[in-house]
């Protein structure tokens, strides 16, 4: 029997506190640990935390940190990372360099135009500069493919993984609609909490999991329930530990994201993990991501149109078990975490031998 060769070690650069629960870092930080537990030698290096908005000395320490690994070593640099840091420093990197790419930073909601056009510009620049490149939809693809001009043979679809499927459900009563996602604009709770402000004739209650990114919209969004009379019945519950949220998806009734933009959106396959029927947009890879009927997406920003379906939902039960069923069937389909480790695998294989020279 021929025995197999070793993996060839790897680097995976991580800005800040790697186990942060926002789906980038949870992405991340679920793959570090499928690499290493499949028998691949990883280091990690931890960036400051200043990213995407580095300091120069977080900058400086972060391409030294890089140029520094042996020059046969692949090297996976997280997106906040990639998309933000200076040209010429990357430059310096001599290792095959794995860019992943959640979604351009220079599209992220709420920026002013000219930081917007800054980041748009230097990804451009230090997308020409990787290797190869992971991400984790199709749609995010597209976008590098189209938009940057990434060739296709650099890309590849690494879609996160998941726990099996979970069969308990502990339906509150009244019943519980769920919302996970970090308090920042670019996640639409204030479009939620408007619609949920439609549908008080009916009996419900909501919770709004994630923490505080940005704290004004945290501010905006208590001053918006309380103005709307929902103090009783809408709670913003702050960062939760991971068996309280699992909790929380098998107490709900239905999951609800009025997002503006997400560049997978793991949370949408955690409600499917759960047989949630879903309320959310019609927006970035959540087309992708939502099994056909298992929600209903309607427009960005579109407050009656997210009240409306979120009504649907509540009262027409034999819309919401077919939902559900369809929601359950495709959650016991997602990909686990090996199976990303090991598409994330053949990358760092393929692109081992591209030592590049250094200026």
């Amino acid at each position: 029997m021929t025995e197999q060769a070793p993996k060839r070690a790897a680097a995976f650069a991580i800005p800040g506190d790697a186990t942060q629960k926002t789906g980038g870092y949870i992405y991340e930080y679920e793959l570090l640990q499928a690499l290493r537990r499949n028998g691949r030698a990883v280091k990690h290096i931890e960036l400051g935390a200043g990213f995407p908005n580095p300091s120069s000395d977080e900058t400086a320490a972060a391409i030294a940190a890089m140029a520094a690994l042996p020059p046969d070593m692949p090297l996976i640099i997280d997106g906040l990372v990639f998309g933000s840091i200076d040209t010429a420093g990357l430059r310096t990197i001599k290792v095959p360099i794995v860019a992943m790419i959640h979604h351009p930073l220079g599209l992220e909601t709420g920026l002013a135009p000219a930081q917007s056009q800054f980041l748009l510009q230097r990804e451009a620049d230090n997308l020409e500069l990787a290797d190869a490149v992971l991400v984790p939809s199709p749609h995010t693809a597209r976008i590098l493919m189209q938009q940057f001009d990434v060739p296709e043979q650099k890309v590849t679809i690494a879609p996160p993984g998941f726990r099996p499927a979970d069969p308990i459900h502990k339906p509150l009563s009244p019943p519980l609609i769920l919302s996970v996602g970090l308090l920042a604009e670019r996640k639409g709770h204030d479009v939620l909490v408007a619609a949920l402000g439609q549908i008080g004739d009916l009996d419900w209650q909501a919770q709004i999991v994630g923490k505080t990114h940005d704290p004004a919209v945290e501010r905006a969004l208590l001053r918006q329930v309380e103005e709307l009379g929902l103090g009783d019945r809408v709670t913003l519950t702050g960062l939760l530990a991971d068996d309280q949220v699992i909790e929380r998806y098998r107490q709900a009734t239905l999951f609800a994201l009025a997002t503006r933009y997400e560049g997978y959106g793991i949370v949408l396959g955690e409600a499917m993990l759960h047989g949630l029927p879903i309320v959310t947009c019609q927006t970035g890879a959540v087309p992708d991501t939502v099994a056909p009927g298992a929600g209903i997406l309607v427009p960005v920003d579109d407050i009656d149109a997210f009240a409306s379906a979120l009504r649907s939902v509540l009262t027409d039960e034999a819309a919401r078990q077919t939902m559900a069923r369809l929601s359950t069937e495709a959650g016991r389909k997602l990909d686990s975490w090996d199976e990303t480790e090991k598409t994330v695998g053949e990358v760092l294989e393929r692109v081992a031998h591209r030592t590049r020279v250094a200026p």
